[in-house]
């Protein structure tokens, strides 16, 4: 792939690998209590943390993007707290480009983890509490190994998610080569260049087959599941 892709390209390849990386890992997480409250929880505010969750599904990510800048660039109330406290600058970073791709990539690792859980026949996990399981145990060794294939389908279209995230990404970190310019950025620039559409047609094409190799690999996912 170094030597079909030009170092420019090479490098928006390998951020955007980053990037999705380290979104899928701190979305992950939160995915997992959110779509376990969502699944099991009765409470007050169940459905307006379901809107919460499923807004950057709905909104134009542009919005999304400009939310994060008043939320967490420099002068935002988080985004000043963070670089007063921690000296962590978000904003037109690639650590900004994380966060704006966890957030659009959040509410599918919800929906997969959620289907997931529920599968599983609560009845399983009422006989492992009838046995003196605490919540905590039952979650661990009974519904978590049950809902793995689902976590993993979560993990991985989040994934593909963050790799193709654009709108948000643009707005939050702007379009910087070698600090926050991700592969869908890449294309963009290299458009709005003339003589420059072999450069997004590589890009595009390294694009479709990490999204094809992603889908493929929830599908199986998917498929396990629905067998057990």
């Amino acid at each position: 792939m170094t030597g079909w892709l030009g170092p420019a390209e090479w490098q928006a390849v390998r951020l955007s690998l980053v990037v999705a990386l380290w979104a899928t890992a701190v979305s992950l997480t939160f995915a997992l209590a959110a779509a376990y409250a969502l699944a099991r929880g009765r409470f007050a505010g169940r459905q307006a943390l379901n809107v919460l969750v499923h807004l950057p599904l709905i909104m134009p990510p542009v919005v999304t993007g400009y939310g994060l800048l008043l939320l967490l660039g420099r002068r935002g109330p988080l985004g000043a707290a963070l670089e007063q406290a921690l000296g962590l600058v978000l904003a037109f970073r690639w650590t900004g480009a994380v966060v704006a791709a966890a957030v659009m990539a959040f509410p599918l690792s919800v929906r997969a983890i959620r289907q997931a859980l529920e599968a599983v026949d609560p009845k399983l996990e009422q006989a492992a509490a009838t046995l003196g399981a605490s919540r905590l145990r039952i979650f661990a060794t009974v519904t978590l190994p049950l809902i793995l294939p689902g976590l993993l389908a979560g993990a991985i279209l989040g994934f593909a998610k963050a790799l193709g995230e654009f709108g948000a990404t643009i707005t939050f970190v702007s379009n910087i080569p070698g600090q926050t310019q991700t592969i869908p950025l890449a294309i963009s620039a290299a458009l709005d260049v003339p003589g420059a559409e072999p450069v997004a047609l590589r890009l595009a094409a390294v694009s479709v087959v990490l999204a094809a190799a992603a889908l493929a690999a929830s599908e199986m996912l998917a498929a396990r599941m629905a067998r057990k």
